[in-house]
């Protein structure tokens, strides 16, 4: 048996590799590394690697294997009232759904999201997948629906520069 520690290498060589483009590699790591948590009983770091794992496998392209992969990692996070890494999970759900073109529910998934980064106090964080969920309506043809997430996202964020400030007057002038 694999102890804590070498499960942690095994985490930082995944994102080692991950950070070098090296997704394959960064997979496999992230998969040994869920597999080995999993079997010390460790659900937490089990979750994180499979969030990981989710993410390197999205950058290749397997948006099922992506969306298995973090399948139930929000409510493993939830269960410890962890609410950041419970919104990462969903929005790691989210772009897998998106990937699969599941638009309806990519933008569900991504609205919970947003709602749990707002409730952890993560502007940036909620105004990226607030961003994320605008676009899918956009692509869609709901320019109203799309208008309202954006100001949403702009809202969100602590700091909006002077476009971002003009954009939000613009579509709350369009919204009216």
């Amino acid at each position: 048996m694999v102890s804590a520690m070498e499960l942690t290498q095994l985490s930082d060589e995944g994102k080692k590799a991950f950070a070098a483009g090296q997704y394959e590699a960064a997979a496999a790591a992230f998969e040994n590394a869920a597999t080995g948590y999993a079997a010390l009983d460790d659900p937490l770091n089990a979750a994180e690697a499979r969030n990981n794992l989710s993410v390197a496998l999205l950058k290749l392209g397997r948006g099922q294997a992506a969306l298995d992969a973090a399948a139930g990692t929000d409510q493993v996070f939830g269960g410890a009232g962890d609410l950041k890494r419970q919104a990462m999970a969903l929005g790691n759900q989210a772009a897998a759904l998106e990937a699969l073109k599941h638009w309806d529910d990519a933008v569900a998934a991504y609205d919970q999201s947003a709602a749990l980064f707002g409730q952890a106090g993560e502007g940036e964080m909620r105004s990226i997948v607030l961003k994320s969920a605008a676009a899918i309506k956009l692509r869609g043809g709901h320019v109203t629906d799309s208008a309202f997430k954006m100001i949403g996202s702009l809202d969100a964020k602590e700091k909006p520069s002077i476009f971002e400030r003009m954009l939000r007057s613009i579509l709350r002038f369009i919204q009216k």
